[in-house]
């Protein structure tokens, strides 16, 4: 979870700070960035959780068969 919390974090961050140099620059680039940074981010916690879902399901399948 610290790993996530950190992706999130960051994300927030480069997002936050892209859109603050939108505001003064009126750079459409910014904005391309802010949406390149969303989507990955949300693909990157998608996968995250999607891993700790088949951990939590398999898991005690897992120690079952030891």
């Amino acid at each position: 979870m610290v790993i996530v919390r950190l992706l999130l974090f960051l994300s927030l961050s480069a997002i936050g700070v892209a859109l603050l140099l939108y505001l003064f620059r009126r750079d459409r680039r910014y904005l391309t960035f802010v949406w390149t940074v969303f989507k990955f981010t949300l693909i990157l916690l998608v996968a995250v959780f999607a891993f700790f879902v088949a951990e939590r399901l398999l898991a005690p399948t897992l120690v079952s068969l030891l």
